[in-house]
């Protein structure tokens, strides 16, 4: 028989857990963060461990930073600041949390956020409103209030474009999980906005000779170029010769095969491998399990639908889970 592990208070509004699935996050219209912490894994049993204010407007999102840069999790907040609260332990004390950074905010909202490890630091990418990336170096890994900017750009293959004047409703990002020591970092983000040209996913990576993020690739088809992009989802590799992405519009989930190899120019091959029926509803979130062979995808209608890949490649949903009552 099905049990619930966790008692959220209403008015949750976002959860998230950590990278050994044994914390849990959640956000409130309160503005109020609560951890929960599994105290015996074998019999997956959470209890509450803090609840403390984090903002006077509700939460949003919530995002764990990786395990080997402490306890720490991103908030985006309702009026579209982004803050960095951390788990510290002070002398003898209990650990407690406490606000380690307040990235400055400008006229425009954050509308999400993910943080990326390379072999050389940290660094977290948002994306805003307005249309802007911005992407931030952690100076000191053991000083998560030093942060600084290293770029910023709109979401657009043609690098002497930039358009003003942009409203984006929402913006999703997705962070390669597995990148060797020899490999640059590279991040996919896809908007949802009024400008057709921020919108379809594209590909960044960092270009280490000359210092910079390129955008690489674009996962859109001619005819779907401009649609816009609900949630992108990064499969983890673990052995294949291309990389493979999710990408939800309003018309359809996409999954891209994403060459390795680039061209002259420095592209990227895709190819769009197969298109899965939607909810009938906004794709509201996607997740790959940890091989990337499953691919789970949730929206508005309040189903979680499992995706599998026969022998034969053909994409297939695997398992509908509907919500008890």
């Amino acid at each position: 028989m099905d049990k619930a592990i966790i008692d959220l208070e209403e008015g949750t509004t976002c959860t998230a857990w950590n990278y050994s699935g044994h914390r849990l996050a959640a956000g409130s219209t309160d503005g109020t963060l609560s951890v929960f912490d599994s105290t015996d894994p074998a019999s997956s049993v959470f209890n509450c461990s803090s609840t403390f204010k984090v903002h006077a407007s509700g939460i949003v999102k919530v995002v764990w930073a990786p395990p080997e840069y402490g306890d720490a999790v991103a908030c985006i907040c309702g009026d579209g600041s982004l803050l960095l609260w951390e788990e510290v332990v002070e002398d003898s004390e209990l650990p407690n949390w406490k606000l380690c950074k307040c990235f400055d905010k400008i006229s425009s909202q954050v509308l999400d956020v993910q943080f990326g490890v390379s072999h050389t630091s940290l660094k977290l990418v948002a994306a805003y409103s307005d249309g802007q990336v911005k992407l931030f170096e952690l100076l000191d890994p053991f000083e998560l209030k030093n942060w600084q900017l290293q770029a910023e750009f709109q979401n657009v293959i043609e690098s002497v474009s930039k358009f003003g004047n942009v409203s984006c409703r929402s913006a999703s990002i997705a962070w390669n999980p597995l990148k060797g020591e020899i490999q640059q970092s590279s991040f996919v983000l896809g908007f949802n906005s009024d400008m057709p040209q921020l919108n379809s996913s594209k590909v960044w990576e960092f270009d280490q000779d000359h210092q910079r993020w390129l955008p690489v690739a674009e996962l859109a088809l001619p005819t779907d170029k401009g649609d816009p992009v609900s949630t992108v989802a990064w499969a983890p590799n673990i052995g294949r010769p291309y990389e493979l992405i999710a990408v939800a519009t309003s018309k359809e989930i996409a999954l891209w095969h994403v060459g390795s190899n680039p061209d002259p120019d420095g592209r990227l091959s895709v190819e769009k491998v197969a298109m899965l029926s939607t909810h009938d509803s906004e794709v509201w979130q996607m997740e790959w399990d940890m091989s990337g062979m499953t691919l789970a995808t949730t929206g508005s209608d309040g189903v979680v639908r499992l995706w599998q890949c026969n022998l034969s490649r053909v994409w297939h949903e695997q398992a509908i889970l509907e919500p008890t009552s």
